[in-house]
């Protein structure tokens, strides 16, 4: 039963965390430092699971799916309270039963906690909609599933995640064709603009090729993508209609911040492997995690190495494979020092000389022979102009 339970306390960790957003003040502070405390000395301390457990009660892994939808969108609903000037009558009840001013603590909530509460509520969006959200539409014969799934991932703006990375990212990785694989040398803050741009374009073109091909308009309904954006405006004007402007924007910036965690996930998780176009997807095209807290919060996403060798496999079934080139540490320690594009370079340089070693053939080889020498061109090209 662990095994199933597992999985289960990333909701309420969610929950801890919704209660510090909602205490307000100096609450949201401490529930952020505990946040981030708890995954980097979880993953530092508590090491690797390796356990391959054969989970077949599907219906428990399927409601904690589901439930991350309207988990979801409490959060947001927090998010909406948190900064509305609205006073909604169900918390002044709420206040008088738990003898807490939940208003008093609004309006004594500073502009650096409301700033943290977006960072905070970003990554928590990010853990119970986008990654529960990329298992969903990744389930292409389920249309409850993928639905879902997009619905998850608009509130992130990125309803279109199910068009892009199902049907290009997973078959382009590690090329220079996939706007998420950052090649070595670039940095998070660049590359995060070109994914932007080359994820939504590359969307775009996919679902232009599928209309085409069926003669449907490609301005019309029918369009995934445009629906996508419109998943997203339905959200947006739901929060505005129920909590105002400043709610809107609010929400929009946690939904902004939780699809740049996504990017710096993508970032951190193919930095700098390459693969010939023609050659088939490995386990060694994708760095690999299997530290226990990110693991278990993240539905086996950290085990992306078999994720995209096999990118229909249910997370339950995803194989730890130890001999996969391994990423630094767990997802949030990594992502933390992603942000220092010098310590990043400098920790990941013996990575990717190991992974030349070990994992890279011939063809490979040349491309990173290429990829070097077009650096070193640019450079000098810079310096002189």
């Amino acid at each position: 039963m662990f095994h199933y339970i597992k999985f289960f306390h990333y909701f309420l960790i969610v929950l801890i965390g919704c209660a510090c957003l909602l205490l307000a003040d100096y609450f949201i502070l401490i529930g952020f430092g505990l946040f981030i405390g708890a995954y980097v000395l979880g993953d530092a301390f508590l090491g690797d699971d390796l356990s391959e457990p054969d989970l077949t009660k599907k219906h428990l892994l399927n409601s904690m799916l589901y439930a991350s939808f309207p988990l979801s969108i409490f959060v947001l609903s927090i998010c909406a309270w948190l900064i509305t000037p609205q006073t909604w009558g169900f918390m002044l009840i709420l206040s008088e039963v738990l003898q807490y001013d939940f208003v008093a603590a609004k309006q004594a909530t500073t502009v650096f906690e409301l700033a943290v509460g977006i960072i905070f509520a970003g990554f928590m969006l990010s853990g119970v909609a986008t990654v529960v959200g990329h298992e969903l539409v990744h389930r292409v014969g389920k249309k409850f599933d993928v639905s879902l799934g997009r619905w998850l991932m608009s509130l992130s703006f990125d309803a279109n995640f199910s068009i892009e990375h199902v049907y290009h990212h997973h078959a382009k990785v590690a090329t220079e064709d996939d706007p998420v694989t950052a090649p070595r040398g670039r940095n998070v803050y660049v590359h995060v603009v070109y994914a932007l741009w080359g994820t939504n374009k590359s969307a775009w073109l996919i679902e232009k090729k599928r209309l085409s091909r069926k003669k449907q308009n490609v301005f019309s309904v029918n369009n995934l993508f445009i629906r996508g954006w419109l998943m997203t405006l339905v959200v947006l004007s739901s929060t505005l209609l129920l909590a105002g402007w400043q709610a809107m924007l609010y929400v929009a910036a946690v939904g902004i911040m939780a699809k740049l965690i996504l990017e710096v996930v993508n970032y951190m998780e193919h930095y700098g492997l390459v693969r010939h176009p023609r050659q088939p997807v490995k386990p060694k095209h994708s760095w690999n995690s299997n530290r226990k807290i990110s693991n278990w919060a993240m539905f086996n996403l950290p085990r992306h190495s078999h994720h995209h060798a096999q990118g229909a496999v249910p997370f339950e079934k995803l194989k730890s494979m130890p001999e996969a080139p391994e990423m630094i540490s767990g997802y949030i320690s990594t992502f933390g020092v992603t942000l220092i594009p010098p310590l990043w370079f400098r920790l990941m340089a013996p990575k990717l000389e190991e992974w030349d070693t070990i994992h890279a053939n011939e063809q490979e080889l040349e491309i990173i022979k290429q990829q070097s020498q077009r650096r070193a061109k640019n450079a000098l090209v810079a310096i002189f102009h």
